[in-house]
């Protein structure tokens, strides 16, 4: 009687994807592209392959695949069947040759960088990026002797020939960063890159592959915070790396080692084995197998099912706080808003370009009273979360001086814009009038607080 298992020696191409998906919609392909016929019980839903490692169908599969001459399953640390649905399915959404999927965020940055850089040598980022983001290139990074050179300004030139010198192996940025929503102009910076020979980074954790790509515009690798928009619920952490397959690694004036040259004697380079999925291949095997941020494939579960709705969680996300973001740019308690989709905002211009105005829903708000404005703000907030993460279909809501940014120097913060008053939303999908309700009587206790105080 047959129970519908396989047996062990059923070929592991089952589990490679059956159609190819280029071509389709993005709606479609957020929620077909990566998966594979399932081969014991037919299920529609990819499964959630919670195994630390795989059998082996042969002593010489198991040489093929450590050899590298096989690309199956070894162990979940550095290949998952699971993990490999989300994997084809973002890069499908990028346009990139492949993607690795990793445990965090902040694990996808690390690997994405260090992959291409070492002990004595720098990277490019520009100073407006996560907070989180910059405490890692000046604590963990300074401690593996990667330095990183700011640009404050994305748009001067000259700053950006300032910052780059012959030890400077890759550029850094994100395309919304977080939380002054001052977007980068991609095509631009990638220009840069292009002139100097050097592969470009990008974080697209907030921009997300439904409003923007940075790929299409001259970037070479993007990171996610799958954390975030991408699962969508707060539930899972996760961080992806993709690989757009574009950089020229061996023409570059540049030297990447790890890329080029073989791993041993008589062993191919990883751009003589994979081409142009050389990088993701790397990636995947020399960084991500060695310091281990492995994904749970449970998290990996998680992040596709929340990629399947991405498109319809963001056109949500972006409407409401457009609404927003205009009805608190006329409030009297609010002394600014910085969200780039507003006339007026220094990156109108380039918003309006690059993403049609829709420059996501991560925003700052600075409130009348400084830090007591905020405090009585962010206290009154009902349906807003009072927490630390960002593109959940819930709102919330963060004060960056005493928190994200707290470790900062106080003419750090200055710099970077982020003042007393200063609040972080990220706008939810919630119905957008219990939304303006909510900030509404927040603002209100702000006012009652500034009469009652002493001028």
């Amino acid at each position: 009687m047959s129970h519908g298992i396989p047996p062990a020696s059923v070929p592991h191409e089952v589990l490679e994807p059956v159609y190819d998906w280029t071509g389709f919609g993005f709606d479609t392909r957020q929620v077909h592209a990566g998966e594979f016929e399932e081969p014991a019980y037919g299920s529609r839903v990819a499964p959630i392959y919670l195994s630390a490692a795989f059998r082996f169908d042969s002593f010489e599969e198991s040489t093929r695949r450590f050899g590298g001459e096989d690309d199956g399953q070894i162990y979940s640390r550095n290949l998952n069947p699971t993990n490999g649905v989300a994997e084809r399915r973002i890069a499908a959404l990028e346009g990139g040759v492949g993607a690795i999927v990793v445990a965090s965020g902040q694990a996808a940055i690390s690997a994405a960088i260090l992959a291409i850089t070492g002990q004595g040598e720098r990277f490019v980022s520009t100073a407006s990026i996560y907070s989180g983001t910059r405490i890692l290139f000046g604590r963990s990074f300074a401690r593996f002797g990667v330095g990183v050179d700011y640009v404050n300004d994305p748009t001067d030139e000259a700053e950006w020939e300032a910052a780059i010198g012959p030890d400077t192996k890759a550029i850094f940025t994100e395309t919304i960063p977080n939380p002054k929503n001052d977007v980068i102009d991609i095509a631009a910076v990638a220009r840069i890159a292009e002139r100097h020979g050097l592969p470009l980074i990008v974080d697209n954790t907030i921009g997300t592959p439904y409003l923007v790509r940075p790929l299409e515009q001259g970037a070479h690798i993007v990171v996610h915070s799958g954390t975030k928009f991408l699962t969508g619920h707060g539930a899972a952490i996760s961080g992806i790396i993709v690989d757009g397959g574009t950089f020229d690694w061996a023409g570059s004036p540049r030297a990447y080692p790890g890329i080029t040259e073989p791993p041993a004697p008589g062993a191919r380079s990883a751009l003589e084995a994979y081409g142009p999925r050389a990088y993701e291949q790397f990636v995947r095997g020399g960084i991500v197998n060695d310091l281990g941020p492995a994904l749970s494939p449970l998290h990996s579960f998680l992040l596709q099912q929340g990629i399947e709705t991405l498109s319809l969680r963001m056109e949500r996300h972006v409407s409401n706080s457009r609404t927003i973001a205009e009805h608190l740019a006329q409030h009297p308690a609010v002394e600014h808003v910085d969200y780039a989709g507003l006339p007026g905002h220094p990156q109108h211009e380039i918003a309006q370009r690059t993403l049609g105005g829709r420059s996501g829903s991560v925003f700052a708000v600075t409130v009348r009273g400084g830090r007591a404005g905020a405090e009585v703000f962010i206290d009154s907030l009902r349906v807003f979360s009072r927490m630390t993460n960002i593109g959940d279909v819930r709102s919330m809501v963060l004060h960056p001086a005493t928190t994200t940014h707290l470790s900062f120097t106080p003419e750090l913060r200055a710099q970077l814009g982020i003042e007393d008053g200063l609040v972080r939303l990220s706008v939810g999908i919630e119905t957008v009038d219990d939304l303006l309700a909510d900030l509404d009587g927040a603002l209100a206790a702000v006012l009652a607080h500034l009469e009652a105080v002493p001028a």
